[in-house]
């Protein structure tokens, strides 16, 4: 699915990483932790288009389509729009009758699989915490991604609304096959749903069985 072969990124004269070599399988679950600032965000913008590699290579597999769910963000009580409608943000418009209807087939599909089907009309800016992250979720997963990524996407909720939104994307992985990169400070969440991490650290990466992991990895 991803190949990464001697990825280096800097700014100017900083380093984020160098030399970085890795492969993350088509259907696999894998974590990606390290501190802040050691450069998981980054080659998550690099993977994404949204920033330029400066050296190295990344082979993707026919493959590509990037879903991502980010860090929770408080969403203001008078946000103009609905769960459905939010989700739909991802849609492109058109005035193909067939596209519509599929798109709206496609809207039904993932409202039900993300558990919102009853709570479509409620007010993004009235939704629960967890609710929200699960219409980021909805709206990341209606294009059909092959990869989904979550950046820090557990961060600030409970406990109990950490384990629904990861259980809901554990059968994802499971049930679809769909390759997810789950980047976190979590290190329970981290042992519980995946078997494999990529330890960013000393601009280097490294792929550990997560029973390695120790708290201090994400100081």
């Amino acid at each position: 699915m991803i190949e990464v072969k001697n990825l280096t990124k800097s700014f100017g004269k900083q380093v984020v990483f160098k030399d970085i070599n890795f492969k993350i399988a088509d259907g696999e679950f894998v974590s990606i932790v390290g501190r802040n600032g050691a450069g998981k965000t980054t080659l998550v913008k690099i993977l994404m288009g949204l920033e330029k590699k400066t050296s190295g290579e990344i082979v993707m597999g026919h493959k590509n389509q990037i879903g991502y769910v980010p860090q929770f963000r408080n969403i203001d009580l008078d946000y103009p729009l609905n769960i459905e409608q939010f989700m739909r943000l991802n849609l492109k418009f058109t005035l193909n009758p067939q596209k519509r209807r599929h798109d709206s087939e496609e809207v039904e599909r993932i409202l039900q699989q993300t558990n919102l089907s009853e709570i479509r009309d409620r007010p993004l800016g009235l939704a629960s915490g967890g609710e929200k992250q699960k219409a980021y979720l909805a709206q990341a997963l209606v294009n059909r991604p092959e990869i989904l990524i979550l950046d820090e996407s557990t961060a600030s909720l409970d406990v109990d609304v950490k384990i629904q939104l990861m259980d809901l994307v554990s059968e994802l992985n499971k049930k679809h096959g769909l390759t997810v990169l789950f980047i976190t400070h979590d290190s329970e969440l981290t042992k519980r749903y995946t078997k494999r991490a990529l330890l960013f650290e000393n601009k280097s990466v490294e792929s550990i069985d997560v029973n390695q992991i120790a708290e201090d990895m994400f100081e």
